[in-house]
């Protein structure tokens, strides 16, 4: 079980399945909390410089069990955690986390790793103050991905469980296994749940809104390059919120 944060800054994460459209709103966030003058972090899944050629290796030559799979996420993740997303939580700094641990609650236990075994991987992080599930109907959602790609890779589609000889029906069935993971956490985690069918700029004034109350009374690290005439400007203002429109130019 993720443990509660004690932290002076805050950490906000987006989960949902492929083509739930979470990257687009936290890359919507991370620019409007920076014109706001916070300071900002965004880290991305599987992204630790620390396994990404072993990574890249075992997907190349498909040597990965569920079990060695899961592993070497959750090595990904504590590398980012240690020594970038943890340090910066102290520091005052607003995390912002494309897929946080959940991402592997979800894509595990599809993969048919035992829950409680993969919970206890991520038992080292705390649980965010806002985690959203960006929620859409599966067929959505694989047709925004096999739409906007020409291909699938090998373990996003799942191939690797032999569910389908097919790429793309492969894909849907372990996307629906990864959906049905996200509901059932929805409640054990209290996920804020967005419709992922709105428009982009109701999903983010929504984003927007949650956000700001969450940092009513923050006193996190100020961004760097912020002076402090416009510092104190930002105390008397942070509070309004300019018209998503407005905000994602």
């Amino acid at each position: 079980m993720l443990k509660p944060s004690t932290y002076k800054g805050k950490l906000f994460i987006v989960e949902g399945i492929d083509g739930s459209g979470k990257s687009t709103q936290i890359d919507l966030l991370h620019k409007y909390l920076l014109s706001h003058g916070y300071s900002v972090y965004f880290s991305e899944w599987n992204s630790s410089d620390l396994v990404k050629s072993t990574t890249r290796f075992g997907k190349k030559d498909k040597l990965f069990t569920p079990t060695t799979f899961s592993l070497i996420q959750a090595t990904d993740f504590a590398d980012r955690w240690e020594n970038h997303i943890l340090p910066l939580l102290k520091a005052g700094v607003i995390v912002l986390a494309d897929r946080f641990a959940f991402t592997a609650f979800a894509r595990d236990v599809a993969r048919g790793v035992d829950p409680e075994w993969v919970r206890n991987l991520y038992s080292f992080a705390t649980q965010p103050d806002i985690a959203f599930y960006f929620q859409v109907p599966l067929d959505v959602a694989v047709d925004r991905i096999t739409s906007a790609r020409a291909n699938i890779k090998y373990y996003e589609a799942g191939m690797d469980l032999g569910l389908s000889d097919n790429k793309i029906t492969s894909f849907r069935l372990f996307q629906g296994r990864i959906l049905d993971q996200y509901e059932l956490m929805t409640p054990e985690f209290h996920f804020h749940v967005i419709d992922g069918t709105l428009p982009v700029e109701e999903q983010q004034k929504i984003v927007r809104q949650t956000v700001k109350q969450a940092l009513r009374g923050f006193k996190g690290l100020p961004h760097p390059t912020l002076s402090p005439r416009r510092r104190r400007k930002k105390a008397v203002s942070k509070a309004v919120i300019p018209s998503t429109a407005e905000g994602a130019k």
